[in-house]
């Protein structure tokens, strides 16, 4: 199977990779990522010599880019992990990025798999474009599209591009839906992986609102495997929302981060919410567990302690980060090939 994953260097994308490539050996996998600011080729390492794995710097929105990675390339299918997901960054700095990469990304992705007679499109998007819950209940695959955000209004967007792709031309594409992601490899602006570093250097923890914020968390190696098992056994047509059963407010997991550090929790700082800050979200899993089979693998709680402790063990990962070192690796790693590489070369 010869899979082209797009975003693969950024948080779920590499984790997706890593797990691939060690659990079938026959797998080649093309990995095309723009390196924008959450795109790290570090989360990779140790992957550059492996043959059944190639890099291409591309943008999906670049027209040419899409087609270069097409070219003399047949994919049995391809993941689009690719997507701008931070929303405060939808939300302050503007959504025209949000448009260009989640939109219209996602449509010259589509035409592209069409045009190459790509087998299978699996959408990878969020349970965002639900907007939010009151205190009961849960997100279905049924339930109605209603983002409150830039973010989500773009990947809900995509979900429907995506859809219409299938009903218009009989595309086999798919769609999964997942809840909060956690794990190694998390860009550091996001929740968990800031609260760990903070905490790791005595710093403030700024915590939304009242921080009682609910999320429905899973571990990113169990959502990789959902991805897996929709990517393989999935109905065409089908949306699969992916989730850990495990929500719980935001303040609940800083407090459980500064415990397993065994750091104060004097260290919490609440600060003004965002705005259109969705107050729940919870998903259910019911139709992923019953057609496909699938469940996570583990629990909160030893994902949670294991997650805190690669941080602490992977501070020179997150340190290269946060000082913006790590955005000079694919020069490093890849200049010198490119360099002298005289044909298509890595660069698309």
């Amino acid at each position: 199977m010869k899979i082209l994953v797009t975003g693969g260097a950024g948080f779920i994308g590499s984790n997706f990779i890593r797990r691939m490539l060690a659990d079938y050996p026959d797998i080649e996998i093309v990995n095309m990522d723009a390196l924008t600011y959450a795109g790290n080729l570090e989360n990779l390492a140790g992957f550059e010599d492996d043959q059944r794995y190639e890099f291409l710097h591309g943008n999906i929105t670049d027209v040419e880019d899409v087609e270069q990675v097409f070219r003399g390339r047949a994919f049995d299918a391809v993941v689009n992990f690719a997507a701008e997901s931070h929303v405060d960054r939808s939300l302050h700095m503007g959504a025209d990025v949000f448009i260009q990469t989640n939109v219209l990304g996602v449509q010259y992705m589509l035409e592209a798999c069409r045009a190459n007679g790509v087998k299978r499109f699996l959408q990878v998007s969020t349970d965002e474009v639900y907007g939010s819950l009151g205190k009961q209940g849960r997100f279905a695959e049924e339930s109605p599209i209603q983002p409150n955000n830039p973010y989500a209004a773009t990947k809900a967007s995509a979900d429907l591009l995506v859809r219409a792709a299938h009903k218009s031309y009989g595309f086999d594409a798919v769609i999964t839906r997942c809840s909060n992601n956690f794990g190694p490899y998390q860009f550091p602006e996001k929740l968990m992986p800031l609260m760990i570093a903070n905490a790791l250097e005595d710093k403030p923890l700024p915590v939304y609102g009242d921080g009682k914020h609910v999320r429905d968390w899973i571990y990113v190696m169990d959502h990789c495997s959902a991805i897996d098992c929709v990517l393989r056994n999935g109905k065409s047509g089908g949306v699969y929302n992916i989730g850990g059963g495990h929500d719980v407010p935001n303040i609940d997991i800083v407090k459980g981060i500064l415990k397993i550090l065994k750091k104060p929790e004097s260290l919490i700082r609440y600060v003004e919410d965002r705005p259109g800050h969705d107050r729940r979200y919870a998903i259910d899993a019911t139709h992923i567990r019953n057609e496909l089979g699938w469940k996570p693998s583990r629990s909160f709680e030893q994902a949670l302690e294991y997650t805190v402790q690669w941080y602490v063990k992977n501070r020179d990962w997150w340190g290269r980060i946060r000082s913006g070192e790590y955005q000079h690796y694919y020069e490093r790693m890849y200049g010198n090939r490119l360099a002298g590489s005289g044909g298509e070369g890595d660069d698309a």
